[in-house]
């Protein structure tokens, strides 16, 4: 297989496949899920977001510079640690805010160094065609993990402050009396990435993997690239998560090792 073989959509192509878009509407719509407007929006987000970020990456692809690699990326992260705030279930207070953001920074950070540098030994380092796709992949499912992790620990500590107080009264560390919290709290956010790993090359097959395929790469050297991406992305994923979880629960306690009032 070569570049030559790769599939091209024509437009007219691009178009039909928003008859997906149609039927998922038309379903809402007879159900009267109060739905349509957030599908319809979506939709258009999702269309121009990918069409301004495909023109972006040409420009960045032709002309690669380490600088721009990396403002590309930190505005990745950042706009990931921003969705986190937007997507917990309950609201978070600024020492948590500043948990997620510490969190979030060196579990990526350390991840994509130890993988762009170790693993794929990008030659060079910056090269944009490998570094923001992979950034993208591993910050996206960071997001996700960190999101679920957040909310179970802050459900957590509010359904079972009773618990936790009354573990600190029999003479627990803080620590210890959150400790059942937060392995729940990792267990949830790594579930996701699990999944995905369990059912991967049987159940389905990955979107990075596909595309190479569809774009004229041999299936056995996709195959190493999305292990070593999955692989990469369950490592972020847990010592993101770890980093945050470790460091999240003692914002709950005051300096006499008492549980404080929920979000203060």
């Amino acid at each position: 297989m070569n570049e030559s073989s790769a599939m091209d959509l024509t437009l007219w192509q691009l178009l039909f496949a928003y008859v997906f878009i149609v039927i998922l509407w038309v379903i809402v719509r007879v159900k009267r899920i109060p739905r349509e407007k957030i599908i319809i929006i979506s939709t258009l987000r999702m269309t121009v977001q990918l069409i301004l970020v495909g023109y972006l990456l040409m420009v960045v692809f032709e002309q690669p510079h380490p600088i721009i690699t990396l403002i590309i990326v930190l505005f990745m992260l950042g706009f990931a640690i921003y969705n986190v705030y937007k997507r917990a279930s309950v609201t978070i207070s600024l020492s948590i805010k500043k948990t997620i953001g510490l969190a979030m920074f060196l579990g990526i950070v350390i991840s994509l160094i130890y993988f762009l540098f170790v693993v794929l030994q990008l030659d060079p380092w910056y090269d944009p065609q490998f570094f923001i796709p992979i950034g993208g992949m591993i910050i996206g499912n960071a997001m996700t993990g960190i999101t679920l992790g957040v909310n179970q620990l802050l459900i957590g500590i509010k359904e079972q402050r009773e618990k936790v107080e009354g573990a600190l009264m029999l003479g627990a560390t803080p620590k210890d009396a959150s400790d059942s919290i937060i392995n729940q709290a990792f267990d949830s956010a790594m579930l996701p990435t699990i999944n995905s790993m369990v059912g991967m090359g049987i159940v389905f097959l990955p979107g990075m993997m596909t595309g190479q395929i569809i774009a004229g790469a041999s299936p056995v050297s996709a195959v190493k690239y999305q292990i070593a991406i999955m692989l990469g992305v369950a490592g972020t994923v847990s010592i993101t998560v770890v980093i945050f979880l470790h460091l999240a629960y003692k914002t709950f306690f005051n300096h006499r090792a008492q549980l404080k009032p929920f979000n203060e």
